[in-house]
């Protein structure tokens, strides 16, 4: 969310969507991935803990680049910027999402599928809708109220952001940590 937030205040409505919408591009490879793992009972704390190493990697990066913004960058918002490639690195490298569907989303999955494929195909539809539109909704309210956002408040916006990226950087560090087994 704090990216959707920092993207959509640097360069506008249109880039918070991107970011937004990048679960609709990386989950696919999660999900099997997930299911891979589930369906051999074999998941790997390992794997999840260097994910989420990757992942504080580059939510740091991400933080940094939010820190170092200048107040005449923050006049000239709508530089070019892939957020799309950004949200798409950023959940790849996210571990709550590996979690998420190794612990909830993969068990789901294969009981619906008991049941009928048409339930594990509205699962996955209203999850989707559920997460892809809550984003998209933050994505449109960030871009109607940065209008109130005066450009000297915007530069001190921007960079509470970056140190919110690093606070939840140091957390999936440490997550990543404990699951390798360092702490």
């Amino acid at each position: 969310i704090a990216l959707i937030f920092s993207e959509t205040l640097k360069n506008g409505k249109k880039e918070g969507v991107k970011v937004a919408i990048s679960p609709l591009i990386t989950d696919s490879l999660i999900i099997l991935f997930a299911l891979v793992i589930l369906s051999s009972i074999a998941a790997n704390r390992i794997i999840i803990g260097i994910i989420s190493f990757f992942g504080a990697c580059f939510l740091i990066y991400l933080g940094l680049r939010n820190l170092n913004l200048k107040i005449k960058e923050s006049e000239n918002r709508l530089t070019k910027n892939n957020a799309l490639v950004q949200g798409v690195i950023t959940n790849l490298l996210n571990p709550n999402t590996y979690i998420f569907w190794l612990s909830i989303g993969g068990p789901i999955v294969f009981e619906s599928a008991h049941i009928h494929i048409s339930a594990t195909l509205l699962f996955i539809l209203g999850f989707y809708i559920t997460l892809v539109g809550s984003k998209i909704t933050v994505a449109i309210v960030v871009d109607k109220s940065k209008t109130l956002v005066k450009s000297k408040y915007y530069a001190y916006i921007i960079r509470a952001l970056g140190i919110v990226l690093i606070v939840f950087a140091l957390i999936f560090m440490i997550d990543g940590f404990e699951l390798i087994g360092l702490l």
